[in-house]
């Protein structure tokens, strides 16, 4: 990439984002847009402008953002929103810190140094003089001043170390505070049990789990929910709320046909074939009416059928105490680590009920494989990854499709392609990714959405650095190394040191794109507003099917997280080799804190709460960036033959002991709750048929509470309702 097209990009990319603020701020004062830019406030009965003024200041927003606290955040989207913004805040402290000592000395040695810029030293493959000239590229071969670069690194590992474990402090506090609530939250008098052996001595699964947890707490012990095969009810459930939905537009259509001039109104009418677009024409209302009157019977006769006769080896069990609730999560049941395994509960809208029966050796074999399946994707998307960034290059395109050089040779062409094109590709390449890993990570038995979800951010996040940190870097110059490889495969580690600074333009731009168009697209919210109002005219009858339109959703923690976590690796890594981009990392946490800010305010609406379980996660890949820059950083040095570089090896050891000190310190508590914080009094007695009731699966509820009394009679316990509450 040449100066003139990073320059477009980056100009591009700015007045794109200025363009989607204006655009934001006129669009969001229209009330009809309100369910689009204020769904969080809607949904929490508030009014969109509640405690603050709609103005025409394009920049209102920012003071806002500024203006709101971490209760703010918490009281509008949780603890885990909360703990996301203590992640941003810590990797952006990181990066000013950092960026503070190191640019002004870097740079100036950079910048006086005489030294010529190697060709597998230029920030980007000869073109960009006026970066190298601000990069370690510049300097020679074994230079004293090197040591400026070496103490360098050490300033940003200890500024890391420094912030991370404040940081791990913190939002042990928060999820302990959190936790000590005096409000009643159902999941903290449940635990969830697996790996429940055959009942025996002529015993149902329910007086087994019952005698089981009655015998251990005599006390506390309120009431056991078997958990059962819902396969074929969920089928005829979902057949049964669609007909309802279904009927309920029909409804719709005709009362709206009666406004129109006609009193008696136009029947709708459906056809009876697939779809409703082939087989006989019949009224709508009455037919979606007869098949709703059909199911009903086949649905309950389904229930009582699945609760008495497809009863499996898991349950959920309630305490009337949340303390003797914490207690029984982390503790030993049973001599054999495959028998009786008990960890807490999630909410119970969190639950994956298909993965609770699976047996403690089939989770463990499906990890594996699924560990395996993760390891070829990650290796065999290197190679596609890889050819992008090798073939997205100017030079090889011409090289690779000839007949295209008359038109690449065109300046304004150039410019754009060599902006743009690279970028886009690599972008679009990680968008097919994340419901693949998703959907891998459900397969491994893990029991709750937000379980699921953390696992499928970890393996977003490495195959991200396999293959756009590392892949990006060596693919860059894969074709004219690829021979040399083939040859001795043990230079890979040598190209990956050399390479580096070859991709530094690259990832810049690629920075610059993700936080200017990125946020802009995210603050503007263009794309969803489009898609609700197409829907809202042409598909959307009922008030449900608006509301099911506009829902937000949350934040994605599943592709957000591992994405920041790669744009923080890139920065770091380059953070020493070509200081400039600590400012661009700078602006993009910077920028997205303050978007989010805003968005988690007044737009997006929790799936789930696990009191900041994310966190250990995110820290485990932020140290684990930080080695990768450490080693990183040795490698280099080792390029430019400086003999004093051995001084960064103890980095990679104090990094992995002081991940071995955090981890032993904190992660137990974000695991299981801790007693002293579980045994902090409510402010009311909790009402156990409530929170049992929360857990019965949406398939198996029944309109009344007489109607579930008997219909759970098989599946569920019935333990005196004069236990005592605490």
């Amino acid at each position: 990439m040449d100066f003139s097209s990073f320059l477009t990009s980056l100009g591009t990319s700015f007045l794109l984002f200025f363009i989607l603020m204006c655009l934001f701020t006129w669009l969001s004062r229209k009330p009809a847009n309100h369910v689009i830019y204020y769904p969080n406030r809607i949904l929490r009965g508030l009014d969109p402008y509640d405690g603050f003024r709609a103005t025409r200041n394009p920049f209102t927003w920012i003071r806002e953002a500024l203006a709101s606290t971490e209760a703010d955040v918490i009281r509008c989207s949780g603890v885990d929103t909360a703990v996301h913004f203590v992640f941003l805040t810590t990797v952006l402290a990181i990066l000013v810190l950092s960026g503070v000592i190191i640019l002004p000395i870097l740079l100036p040695i950079s910048i006086t140094a005489r030294g010529i810029v190697k060709v597998n030293d230029t920030t980007s493959e000869g073109t960009f003089d006026d970066l190298d000239k601000l990069s370690m590229g510049r300097i020679e071969e074994s230079s004293p001043r090197l040591w400026a670069y070496l103490l360098s690194t050490y300033w940003v590992s200890v500024v890391t170390y420094y912030l991370l474990w404040k940081a791990y402090n913190h939002v042990s506090d928060v999820r302990a505070e959190a936790l000590m609530s005096p409000d009643v939250k159902c999941e903290q008098f449940a635990v969830v049990v697996r790996d429940i052996p055959p009942p025996t001595g002529g015993q149902t699964r329910k007086e087994q789990v019952d005698s089981y947890f009655k015998a251990i707490y005599p006390d506390t012990f309120y009431r056991s929910m078997i958990v059962t095969d819902n396969k074929k009810v969920i089928k005829i459930y979902e057949e049964f709320e669609g007909y309802k939905k279904k009927l309920a537009r029909a409804e719709a259509i005709y009362a709206g046909s009666k406004k129109v001039g006609n009193p008696e109104g136009i029947r709708p009418t459906t056809k009876t074939g697939f779809l409703g677009l082939i087989g006989k024409k019949v009224d709508a209302i009455e037919h979606y009416d007869a098949k709703i009157k059909e199911l009903i019977p086949k649905l309950e006769a389904e229930k009582k059928l699945t609760l008495k006769e497809k009863q499996q080896g898991a349950a959920i069990i309630f305490f009337n105490n949340r303390t003797t609730a914490a207690a029984a999560s982390q503790s030993l049941h049973d001599t054999m680590v495959d028998t009786w395994t008990v960890l807490d509960a999630p909410e119970p809208r969190q639950i994956i009920w298909t993965n609770l029966p699976k047996h403690f050796y089939q989770r463990q074999i499906r990890q594996y494989v699924i560990y395996f399946i993760v390891f070829l994707t990650i290796f065999f998307y290197m190679i596609p990854i890889g050819f992008v960034a090798a073939f997205t290059t100017l030079e090889n395109l011409k090289k690779l499709l000839p007949f295209l050089e008359s038109i690449l040779d065109q300046k304004m062409i150039r410019t754009v392609l060599g902006a743009y094109l690279p970028q886009l590709a690599l972008l679009l390449f990680l968008a097919l990714l994340p419901k693949f890993l998703l959907f891998l990570s459900k397969a491994e038995g893990i029991p709750s959405e937000s379980h699921a979800q953390r696992a499928a951010s970890g393996k977003y996040f490495y195959f991200s650095i396999l293959n756009v940190f590392i892949g990006v870097t060596i693919g860059s110059t894969l074709f004219s190394t690829l021979k040399k490889v083939e040859k001795d495969p043990n230079m890979i580690f040598t190209l990956l040191a050399q390479s580096l600074p070859g991709s530094a333009t690259f990832f810049l731009t690629f920075v610059a794109l993700k936080f200017f168009v990125g946020y802009g697209l995210e603050l503007s919210r263009i794309i969803p507003l489009i898609i609700f109002h197409i829907k809202k005219k042409y598909l959307c009858k009922t008030e449900a099917d608006l509301k099911e339109a506009w829902t937000p959703g949350d934040l994605g923690y599943a592709t957000r997280v591992p994405g920041d976590l790669l744009v923080f690796t890139v920065v770091l890594c380059y953070s020493v080799i070509a200081p400039l981009i600590i400012p661009f990392g700078v602006v993009y946490f910077g920028l997205g804190w303050l978007v989010l800010r805003n968005q988690v305010l007044k737009v997006y609406a929790p799936s789930y709460e696990t009191y900041g379980k994310m966190w250990p996660h995110i820290y485990t890949r932020i140290v684990a960036s930080l080695i990768l820059y450490q080693i990183t950083m040795l490698g280099y040095f080792g390029v430019k033959k400086f003999v004093y570089a051995p001084i960064l090896i103890p980095l990679p050891i104090i990094s992995l002991i002081f991940a071995f000190i955090c981890d032993k310190k904190f992660y137990r508590f974000f695991q299981t709750t801790a007693l002293e914080v579980a045994c902090r009094g409510l402010k009311e007695t909790p009402n156990m048929e409530v929170i049992f009731r929360s857990y019965v699966p949406l398939c198996l509820r029944s309109d009344s509470e007489k109607a579930d009394e008997d219909q759970f009679e098989d599946a569920l316990s019935h333990v005196s309702r004069s236990s005592s509450m605490a």
